[in-house]
Parts: structure tokens; C-alpha cells; sequence
């Protein structure tokens, strides 16, 4: 039975380009999309850095265009990835902020933030979204959350995974369950299809967001979700139809201006902005316009697109989603009228040309749209939250059955990939596979993979132990390695040689990926350092709009005859002279005050902006 925690929990979807957060609502016996302080039920995954402050959100995203090297988005796709990795080389030379290669490796954003420059890895830019996510939760509920659980794309790998984690354990959540985006979704589809159907379903979940794509088939039969096969592109979104058309532009404005703008990233984010807004235009009408004023030097930029030209700039990546597709359908070894429902989820889902090329390919089978496809993966995380929390009544007793998304195995002679536990296999699963010692008088090296490709070393190394074997043992010797997978997805691998009876093994925690407890730690304390800089600063601009709103009662007031005449010189000196003073810290230029000092200065200005009321009474 699974692990009950203690407190409330949420869902949250921790998306490439915009995330949710839902909870089990227990008045209403539903889940609950919550709403961020602008009122929106999805929140921007963009982070943003000034001279002043850091912003997340919408906030970051709105000024975007006039800060692009210091506005952080698409950080689920650094996440778990080397800076090697030929998709961080690619991607990195469409981000305006700069991206190098940290320790180990790993990919490190570079930014400025209060003049000084900065670097962060992608775990601390997601841990700033899930944190910003908390935020939104706490205000809904008006309560402490602790507990979380948090999707991520069916395809992303052990690392990503993990990574995934730590980001939430950085952001200063009990990440209680890693679940599958589709898998959620289903949870969402099940619920929402609960009283209108009985027996045995077979779903196919076409889930395409905004950085990653995935496609699941699942089993529903009464509670029991049974994942029977997954397959997708942890690089495949609506960023990259919006990257097609954003170079589609550039190159129209070099024709037409023969100007090159690729290397503005202010012009460049200006126009991005715009491309996103055409694409949505475009799932609905089948023409839209471009327009941004003074793009380049002063150059305006006017221009149109058809839904037609949206579809053949973008062709190949929509078959390539096709093609996944297809191989999930093929892995899960059904057939096309086995498929009761095609369900549609993540924002990318609504272009209509990808829905149109999933009819054909389900021979006109109607599309379920009853759910909400930026809503849904969140809804189904809340229902596993609570599921998994204490003192949660009337929850669905659902049972998940996921499938790991890439095979397991060791390196056997001449690096090999020897799969012990094929992908899309049903967890929890323990299973054991003979092999024998390579050499005489030598012990024995297990390397843990996972992946696709023939040859070992080209698979993600896991991790690696090492089994004693007694001297004078023989190559060919027979040993047993069993791997074995739990529920949350934790490998444990073990190895016994049978002549001597010696045992070895390892959970797999993929220590030389993953962030160290240390490295975790002091990313906490810097959150919360950042948390506390943050408040600092919203105390500073409301002492400022207050001090700013003073000054002009106190403006007003002395402009009344009565209040003129009752004032002595020397009070009238001493209320002019305290206004100068105000005005000049408010200026922009003289903002570099203290808080404290601007509180002492507006606590002797309402002094004296009451003894200025008082004489019109």
C-alpha cells in the first residue's frame, strides 16, 4: 500500500512555457484550478532578473521584450541535459540569456541581477516557478503546503527525473510522487468520463505542450489506470512552431529591409512575442497579420501569414509527431480500432492541422475535447496528491500502473547494451537475467544504462557497482543480476555470483548527475535569500508609493488659503524643506536609500500631513 503523507497536497504541472497547480477540493468533491494573482489559472514558466528585483511569472514575461538577456523560460529543456548535449548546442543559440558549461558539464544560465552577474543551473530557475507555484497555492488555501506532486513529460530520462526532484526540493517541497503528464491526463479523462461509461477503455493521450511532446495509451478499467505503452520527444512543442515562424519573419524583414535582425535579441524577442499570439490566431482563423512598430532602427515591421503557410513551415515536425504516434501504437500492439478515445491535452493540441492528421490516422474517429488541455495534467496530479495525503475524504481509489519509458540493462562483453528490463514495461517489476564471469581471477564491473542504442556507452550511465568474486574463479562462472523497479520508479540493482553466494548491489540515485545534498542545501538557502530580497523589495516600493502619495496631500493642502494663513514661518520652512526632500528621494536616480530610512522619512511627513488636516477641520 502506498505511503500516506501527513498536511495537504497539490498537483502541479510544471510546464516548458506555462505551469498549473490544482488541489482536491473537499467541499465540492472535485478538483480545483488555482487561480495566480493576475487571475489566471496557468502562470508563465519565465523567471526575470533586474537591477532591482527578481520576477516570475507573468510578471517576467511581460517585460520580456525590454529585458530578453535577463528573462529565463525553456528551463525544462536544460533540465537533467549536458551542456554537450547537441539539443542544449542547438537551443542555445535561439535563447537571448547565455548559456555555458558549468561543472560536470552541466548547462548554467547567465544573467545580471542587481549589477552583479549571476549563474544558475536549471533546477534553480524551475525550483523559482514550482516556488512561485506554492505562493499561488498557499494564498488559495491560506495554509502552509509542504507535499507536491509534480509531472513530467512520460519520455524524460532517470536524470530529468531526478533533476526534477531536486528542483522541488529546492523550492522547499516534499515532492511525494513524480507522475507522467499523460498519465495524469488520463486521470483527468477517467474522472470526467466516470458516470457515462462501464467496462474495459483503451485511450490514446496525444499530450503536445509547449516544449515537450508525449503520447500514451492507457487502460481504464473501473479505478485501475493501466499505462500499456508511452512514447514521445522531450523536444517538441509549440516553442519550436513559434521558432519556425520567427525565422520565417526574420527572413522576410532581411528581404524587404535588407537589414539581419537574427542577432538582436530585443528585436528577436519582440517579434517571438508576436509569432506566439499569430499562432494562436491561427487555431481559430486562417489568416492573421504581424505587426511591431519600430522593430529595428526605427523600421516598423508589417506582414501576414495564412494558417496554410503556418502548416508548411512547420509540416515535418507535425509528421514527426505523427510518427510517434504510430510506434506507440505499434509498442502497445494494438490496433487502431482498439482505441475507444483520442484524448487531446497540452495547448499545442488545438493547431488544427494536428488534429486533422490524427483523424486521418484514427480513420475519422471524433476527438475528445471535453477537458481542459492546459487544465487537465494538473487535475489529474491533484487527484494523486490526494490520494497520497492523509485526511483526505471521498478521493478516488484509483490504481496507477506506469511503464517504464526506456530500457534497463547492463554493459556485457564489448559494450553492449544487454536490456534486462525492456521499455514500456509495466512497474512495479523485479526481474533476473544469468550471465557470467568474463575473466579468470577478476572481479566483476556491473555498468547500469538505460536507453535505446546497441552499444552501452552510448546510453545514459546510471550508475555502477562493483561484485567480489573469490580467487580462483573462473571465467564463465554463472551469476544472477536482478533489477528491480518500485513504484515511485527507484531502480535497485543487485548481483550474486552463484559458486560463492557473494551479493552486491545499488539503488540507483545517479549521484553523478544529479545535484549533491550539499548543492541541494545551499540552493534552499539561496532561495530563501532571494525569497527574502524579494519581500524587501515590495516593502520598499509600497514605502515609496506611500511617501509618493504624501507628498501630494501635502501639496494639495497648502494650496488652501486657511491652512496658509494658520501656518507660522518656521512651520512653513520646516513642511517645504521635508517635501524637497521626499521629492528628491523619489526621484529615480536617488532610490538607493535604506528602507528604513525612507519609513522614518514618511513617518514624519504623515506628522505632519495630520497637523495640515487639522487646521481645515
Amino acid at each position: 500500500m502506498a505511503q500516506k503523507y501527513e498536511g495537504c497536497a497539490v498537483g502541479i504541472d510544471l510546464g516548458t512555457t506555462y505551469s498549473c497547480v490544482a488541489v482536491w477540493s473537499e467541499q465540492h468533491n472535485r478538483v480545483e484550478i488555482i487561480h495566480n494573482d493576475q487571475g489566471n489559472r496557468t502562470t508563465p514558466s519565465f523567471v526575470a532578473f533586474t537591477y532591482d528585483q527578481r520576477l516570475i511569472g507573468d510578471a517576467a514575461k511581460n517585460q520580456s521584450t525590454t529585458n530578453p538577456e535577463n528573462t529565463v523560460f525553456d528551463a525544462k529543456r536544460l533540465i537533467g541535459r549536458k551542456f554537450s548535449d547537441p539539443v542544449v548546442q542547438k537551443d542555445k543559440m535561439l535563447w537571448p540569456f547565455e548559456v555555458i558549461a558549468g561543472v560536470n558539464d552541466k548547462p548554467m544560465i547567465t544573467i545580471k541581477y542587481k549589477g552583479q552577474t549571476k549563474q544558475f543551473c536549471a533546477e534553480e530557475i524551475s525550483s523559482m516557478v514550482l516556488g512561485k507555484m506554492r505562493e499561488v497555492a498557499e494564498a488559495y488555501l491560506e495554509s502552509p503546503v509542504k507535499n507536491a506532486v509534480i509531472t513530467v513529460p512520460a519520455y524524460f530520462s532517470d536524470s530529468q527525473r531526478k533533476a526534477t526532484k531536486d528542483a522541488g526540493a529546492i523550492a522547499g517541497l516534499n515532492v511525494i510522487r513524480i507522475i507522467n503528464e499523460p498519465t495524469a491526463a488520463a486521470i483527468a479523462y477517467g474522472l470526467n468520463k466516470r458516470s457515462g461509461c462501464d467496462g474495459e477503455r483503451n485511450i490514446f493521450v496525444f499530450d503536445l505542450g509547449g516544449g515537450t511532446f508525449d503520447v500514451s495509451i492507457l487502460t481504464i478499467n473501473g479505478d485501475v489506470y493501466e499505462v500499456k505503452a508511452t512514447s514521445g520527444n522531450t523536444h517538441l512543442g509549440g516553442e519550436d512552431f513559434d521558432n519556425r515562424m520567427l525565422n520565417y519573419f526574420v527572413e522576410e524583414f532581411k528581404k524587404k529591409n535588407e537589414v539581419d535582425i537574427s542577432g538582436n535579441s530585443r528585436a528577436l524577442r519582440r517579434l517571438r512575442t508576436v509569432c506566439e499570439g499569430a499562432k494562436r490566431i491561427l487555431s481559430f482563423a486562417f489568416f492573421t497579420t504581424v505587426e511591431v512598430d519600430s522593430l529595428f532602427n526605427g523600421i516598423d515591421f508589417s506582414s501576414s501569414i495564412t494558417r496554410a503557410k503556418f502548416e508548411e513551415i512547420n509540416m515535418d515536425l507535425f509528421d514527426e509527431c505523427m510518427t510517434t504516434v504510430e510506434s506507440c501504437l505499434s509498442y502497445s500492439q494494438m490496433q487502431k480500432s482498439d482505441i475507444d478515445d483520442v484524448v487531446l491535452v497540452g495547448g499545442s493540441s488545438r493547431i488544427p492541422k494536428v488534429q486533422d492528421l490524427l483523424r486521418d490516422f484514427f480513420k475519422g474517429k471524433d476527438l475528445y475535447k471535453s477537458i481542459n488541455p492546459d487544465e487537465a495534467v494538473a487535475y489529474g496530479a491533484a487527484v494523486q496528491a490526494a490520494i497520497l495525503s492523509k485526511g483526505f475524504q471521498n478521493v478516488p481509489n484509483l490504481v496507477l500502473r506506469d511503464v517504464t519509458p526506456l530500457s534497463l540493462g547492463i554493459s556485457a562483453h564489448i559494450d553492449i547494451m544487454d536490456v534486462v528490463i525492456p521499455r514500456n514495461t509495466s512497474v512495479p517489476v523485479k526481474k533476473t537475467k544469468g550471465y557470467v564471469t568474463p575473466e579468470d581471477n577478476s572481479n566483476v564491473s556491473i555498468k547500469v544504462y538505460e536507453g535505446e542504442r546497441a552499444k552501452a556507452s552510448d546510453n545514459n550511465l546510471l550508475g555502477f557497482f562493483t561484485l567480489s568474486c573469490p580467487p580462483g574463479t573462473l571465467r564463465g562462472q554463472p551469476l544472477e543480476v536482478c533489477f528491480a523497479i518500485d513504484e515511485n520508479g527507484i531502480l535497485t540493482v543487485s548481483a550474486k555470483e552463484i559458486s560463492s553466494g557473494n551479493m552486491n548491489e545499488i539503488t540507483v540515485t545517479n549521484d553523478k548527475e544529479r545535484l549533491s545534498v550539499f548543492e541541494i542545501r545551499k540552493m534552499i538557502e539561496e532561495a530563501e535569500r532571494y525569497h527574502v530580497e524579494d519581500q524587501k523589495f515590495l516593502r520598499k516600493a509600497r514605502v515609496l508609493s506611500e511617501l509618493d502619495l504624501c507628498v501630494y496631500k501635502m501639496k494639495n493642502a497648502l494650496k488652501k488659503n486657511d491652512v496658509n494663513l494658520k501656518l507660522s514661518p518656521q512651520e512653513s520652512e520646516k513642511i517645504n524643506n521635508a517635501i524637497t526632500v521626499a521629492t528628491d528621494l523619489l526621484d529615480k536616480n536617488n532610490q538607493q536609500k535604506e528602507v528604513e530610512v525612507l519609513e522614518v522619512h514618511l513617518k514624519e511627513l504623515e506628522s505632519m500631513l495630520e497637523r495640515l488636516i487639522s487646521m481645515t477641520e
